[in-house]
């Protein structure tokens, strides 16, 4: 849904001249747990109010607790900020506090021009309406009028690519062509804050470049803020980020992979699952790097380009034939980044049945700084039975002065080719 809220202005100008478009101090929102006792709040407060009497916002009644507490922050033109946390930490009710949909019981928010939302997929569309006519419907909103859609009507049914269903109902439509849609609409009114919750995690690729550039369009006169799980949509557009945990700014700075290790850092490592016929059997694995290994309870931290030594304890039954193991390593967002085939190495472990001690060393592991894990599949290769499969096994940290949204950093040979 894209909503345009009129907010007083905001004139604070940085030394680069760029304004100051939100400012948000200490805001807080609390809401009720209960429906009924909600409901009773809200009468109670409304009735207060009629007579001249101010609510007490700052205080918390029975079952009522604070989604957002002394929320703190400014953005200015050009800035991009990265809001991320675990599903309930309050990214969503600060949206909705910054489009005008739920006032705060504290604070103050103050925003410069226009704000467009993309905070809920087809909320905003009546479904039984055509998709043009919930363009004017979205825009009515927004507060566009007449004129100024028919003017932009053809350039946002392109950049949506709906086409022919502009003329369909928007229940027919598939999520992703609601969500092309509604961003379409919000880019239309040019706003000066562009809230997008979760955009990028629907549409295809082509849709998803597009939404990347008009992003960048927008940074020269706008600011943006970005909800996303995915850490790499993150770490592309922003400049800054800001971690919510249980209401509350745990973390906020320009140091976006900073901010994103935080985040990662408030899970807790995942517990190993373990599947397979069970005929083969990892009992021990131990991480190395130049030849100690981390303390208990700690994680074994590496630099960049530096070697990784696996040591595994493997049992194997009789009955394989030709036994195989490969090595996975996932990313923070439990994503494969590498992995390592001892037949493809041209390595056997041998079809004896035995307890077999083996040590893997990765040479010149060049990985981005964060947090990997690693995890080991043992295939009895005629078949491809699997043998054992777990996931991670072990967890390793690689820290690196230079920082990028891809995993992996390549060594390249650079050469001039005219002649300097």
């Amino acid at each position: 849904m894209a909503v345009s809220i009129p907010q007083e202005p905001v004139r604070q100008a940085g030394p680069d001249g760029k304004e100051t478009v939100v400012s948000v101090r200490d805001v807080s929102k609390k809401f009720c747990k209960k429906l009924r006792r909600s409901m009773s709040y809200g009468i109670k407060d409304l009735a207060k109010n009629l007579v001249g009497i101010r609510p007490d916002s700052a205080t918390l009644r029975r079952d009522e607790f604070w989604a957002l507490q002394n929320i703190n922050f400014e953005l200015m033109q050009g800035d991009v900020l990265g809001l991320i946390g675990v599903n309930g930490s309050g990214k969503t009710t600060l949206l909705r506090l910054l489009t005008g949909i739920f006032p705060p019981d504290k604070g103050e928010i103050r925003i410069k021009g226009r704000v467009g939302a993309l905070i809920a997929l087809g909320t905003g569309f009546h479904p039984y309406f055509s998709g043009r006519e919930n363009i004017y419907l979205n825009g009515a909103i927004l507060g566009l009028g007449r004129d100024e859609l028919d003017a932009q009507f053809d350039e946002i049914v392109q950049f949506s690519e709906i086409g022919d269903f502009i003329d369909a109902p928007v229940a027919t439509y598939s999520s992703g062509m609601r969500v092309r849609l509604g961003f379409a609409v919000a880019m239309a009114m040019k706003p000066d804050l562009l809230l997008i919750d979760e955009v990028l995690a629907v549409g295809d690729l082509g849709f998803k470049v597009k939404c990347l550039n008009k992003i960048n369009e927008l940074m020269e006169h706008a600011a943006v803020i970005f909800v996303s799980h995915s850490m790499q949509y993150v770490y592309r557009i922003s400049n800054q980020v800001m971690v919510l945990n249980k209401g509350d700014i745990v973390h906020h700075g320009n140091d976006v992979q900073e901010g994103i290790d935080y985040y990662h850092s408030q899970f807790n490592l995942v517990e190993k699952r373990v599947s397979g016929s069970g005929k083969a059997t990892l009992a021990d694995i131990q991480l190395y790097h130049a030849g100690h290994n981390a303390a208990p309870d700690t994680m074994l931290l590496i630099n960049c380009g530096d070697d990784l030594v696996i040591d595994m304890t493997l049992r194997i039954q009789a009955a394989v034939r030709e036994p195989v193991i490969r090595v996975f390593i996932y990313n923070q967002a439990m994503q494969p980044v590498a992995d390592c085939w001892s037949e493809h190495n041209g390595w056997r472990i041998g079809t004896q049945a035995m307890e077999r001690k083996i040590r893997l060393t990765l040479k010149n592991l060049q990985f981005h700084a964060g947090v990997y894990s690693i995890g080991v599949v043992v295939l009895d290769l005629p078949d491809h039975e699997i043998l054992y499969r777990s996931d991670y096994l072990a967890f390793f940290q690689v820290q690196n002065i230079a920082v990028s949204w891809a995993p992996v950093m390549l060594s390249g040979e650079w050469e001039h080719l005219n002649g300097e």
